[in-house]
């Protein structure tokens, strides 16, 4: 089978496709065909040797949907040929991989691998933030910045189902009609550390509860500030850059600072099966829409990554084995 492997860290370039061999699944694994895979922000820091305890080489990748070929000893709640996906299983780039059979979740017949594989990581993100970060009631104001992107559309989506109100932020005009589409109240261009005063025009001055932001050092000085008293500025995103220092004393109007991980929210696999539950099941009445913003080969993985890198995609970037 033939797998994306980086044998030495670098750019995009790092990224071949090579031949491969798998061993046979061990206790509590099984082996997978996978049919699409997600592309992450965090993929490019596994290429660029970011990731603690990855060595070359390796196969990167984490998320994914395909059909289980085989499984090993001790697993009881899959069999060959069930439809999966998976959120976090090392070797996704792969025609094939070996994954820790807790991690699949059955995905159903009238979803696509592609939707398995598109909605997994960036669904459970978002479904992180707005029922536990920051659990969004009716009424409640949400800024959201990069909301074009995988984890933005999905989020502004949610918002909305829950009785919300979003303030879309988008870095370019191209994009505003998707996040329109997503269902964004309102869309404002530009840097995340511009909007501010329209943000507050908005809100007659208030503010919002709750700022969810993957951008990091650009806008959080700004999204600090925006943030009404007791609400919440929830930060995402595996490479953000880097924050200034945080003086705890100088946190203004009792807000909350929050770092979610994806792993707290499904930190066991009945919560796992919970929540991938209710995002197919959204996804199935049509309340929560995918939006992939480009499919590639497995060999134009390189191609994916200078994509996701350049921010000018949009939505969920999947690579087809």
């Amino acid at each position: 089978m033939k797998a994306i492997v980086v044998r030495a860290f670098g750019g995009p370039e790092a990224l071949g496709i090579e031949e491969a061999e798998l061993p046979s699944p061990g206790a509590g694994e099984a082996l997978v065909a996978v049919s699409a895979a997600g592309v992450n922000f965090m993929d490019t820091g596994t290429r660029r040797g970011l990731t603690p305890g990855k060595s070359a080489p390796v196969v990167p990748g984490v998320e994914g949907a395909g059909t289980v070929l085989a499984v090993g000893p001790g697993v009881v709640d899959i069999r060959p040929g069930d439809r999966v996906a998976w959120y976090f299983a090392w070797g996704s780039y792969a025609e094939q991989l070996i994954a820790p059979a807790d991690q699949l979740v059955p995905l159903p017949d009238d979803l696509s691998f592609e939707d398995g594989a598109g909605i997994m990581m960036q669904g459970l993100t978002a479904s992180n933030l707005v029922f536990e970060s920051h659990p969004v009631k009716p009424g409640d104001v949400a800024l959201v910045h990069a909301a074009s992107g995988g984890v933005g559309l999905l989020l502004t989506q949610m918002i909305k189902l829950l009785g919300g109100e979003v303030i879309a932020r988008v870095s370019s005009e191209a994009k505003v009609a998707l996040a329109r589409e997503a269902g964004a109240d309102h869309v404002l261009v530009g840097r995340g550390d511009e909007i501010g005063d329209k943000v507050l025009a908005i809100t007659a001055g208030r503010g919002v509860d709750v700022v969810y932001d993957g951008t990091g050092a650009e806008s959080f000085r700004t999204s600090l500030d925006l943030v009404d008293y007791h609400g919440t500025l929830a930060l995402f995103g595996p490479l953000m850059e880097p924050l200034p220092p945080i003086d705890p004393f100088s946190i203004p109007k009792s807000i909350k600072i929050t770092y979610p991980v994806v792993m707290h929210h499904v930190r066991n696999r009945d919560a796992l099966l919970a929540r991938s539950r209710q995002l197919f099941d959204w996804m199935r009445s049509g309340q929560l829409r995918l939006h992939v913003g480009q499919s590639y080969p497995l060999a134009a993985a390189a191609d994916a990554h200078r994509d996701i890198e350049s921010r000018r995609s949009t939505g969920k970037l999947l690579l087809k084995p």
